[in-house]
């Protein structure tokens, strides 16, 4: 059994304390929290599993780490404080930890992130032997592990596109919906997540990496962004009201020129309600869905669908965010310490968990 630290109990974490307590080559080894209100809670309970697990919540970072765990789910955000992330995976990997983790996006494509990023992670890893894997939905397996698959099923590629078409509704991210992308801002407001730039730092080693997977040289990476506003009031049950006239829906695209013409596109369609923009494409059930287009012939698409914590389909992303990490941290021990992307780490079946539920 492999001791597993999951660092960090919000959207995110929640999903890895289950995910780790499913897996059989795993034991929950401990929890690492930031809000006082949880230390000493069992992680059953901030895990949302109905049932004690023996393990306490501590935000003892060095007591936790000074126990040489062997993986740690780093679940803690690093949108807003990526200093303190990067920090964070240092001194998991110099404890001789593998660490898996979706935050600080352009480690995902860790050949092409900046030297700033990249050479303090190598740093420890030669010097305690952990290793580290970030990833996660979309950006994540949702725009390379399974575009690429289903690539493969085609007789002739034309385009590759990723699609992520959600409402944003049921979001409990409020900063994040309103402030990084916008929603219930005026239309002259600047949304960090639509600067000139950003979609590509978070997205183009997606990019980066499909083209890579294929075998294509890229002219480069361009982006389109398109917003609507509201036509009238909306109240959401989780952030309140977003007034009538204030951004309501995003659509932009981050594009890969091959040959002048874009051939590996993610999109994205985001709503807080289904009414702003409907001539765009919706989901099947207007909720949320992951798709991927394959133009050519045959016209390949495949939807996903994920729900969890009551059919929240928010958190059924999260969860599969998590299902793709803590799958590799048995795959990720035995293999030598490094630097890993999604081209390197193998999705994996769910061996020994078919049917199976915890005691």
């Amino acid at each position: 059994m492999i001791p597993t630290v999951v660092w960090g109990t919000g959207n995110v974490g929640r999903a890895a304390i289950r995910a780790v307590e499913a897996h059989p080559a795993l034991t929950l080894a401990a929890v690492l929290v930031h809000d006082p209100a949880k230390v000493g809670r069992d992680a059953g309970e901030l895990g949302g599993l109905g049932r004690t697990l023996g393990v306490a919540a501590t935000d003892d970072i060095a007591a936790v780490l000074a126990a040489r765990p062997r993986a740690v789910v780093y679940a803690a955000s690093g949108d807003i404080r990526p200093d303190d992330a990067l920090a964070d995976f240092g001194r998991a990997i110099r404890s001789g930890a593998v660490v898996v983790t979706p935050s600080l996006y352009p480690l995902y494509d860790q050949r092409n992130a900046p030297p700033e990023l990249r050479d303090p992670i190598l740093a420890a890893v030669a010097e305690g032997g952990g290793s580290l894997f970030v990833s996660g939905v979309d950006p994540g397996w949702g725009n390379d592990v399974l575009p690429l698959l289903v690539s493969g099923l085609g007789t002739e590629v034309d385009v590759i596109r990723c699609q992520e078409i959600f409402d944003y509704s049921t979001y409990e991210q409020e900063d994040s919906v309103r402030h990084l992308i916008g929603m219930g801002h005026p239309m002259d407001y600047q949304p960090l997540m639509l600067a000139e730039g950003v979609p590509t730092m978070v997205w183009g080693g997606q990019i980066r990496l499909m083209a890579r997977a294929l075998g294509v040289e890229l002219d480069g990476i361009r982006e389109t962004l398109d917003r609507r506003a509201l036509e009238t009031a909306v109240t959401t049950r989780t952030m309140g009201e977003f007034a009538a006239g204030t951004q309501g829906a995003v659509r932009f695209e981050v594009q890969g020129i091959v040959g002048g013409v874009p051939r590996i596109v993610i999109e994205h369609i985001t709503r807080i309600h289904a009414s702003c923009a409907p001539d765009w494409p919706s989901p099947p059930d207007g909720v949320g869905a992951h798709r991927v287009v394959i133009e050519g012939r045959p016209r390949i698409e495949v939807t996903v669908e994920a729900s969890d914590e009551g059919e929240n389909r928010s958190a059924g992303g999260n969860a599969t965010a998590v299902g793709r990490l803590v799958s590799a941290i048995d795959w990720l021990v035995d293999a030598k310490p490094g630097l890993y992307d999604a081209l390197d780490v193998p999705l994996r079946p769910a061996v020994g968990r078919l049917g199976r539920r915890p005691a």
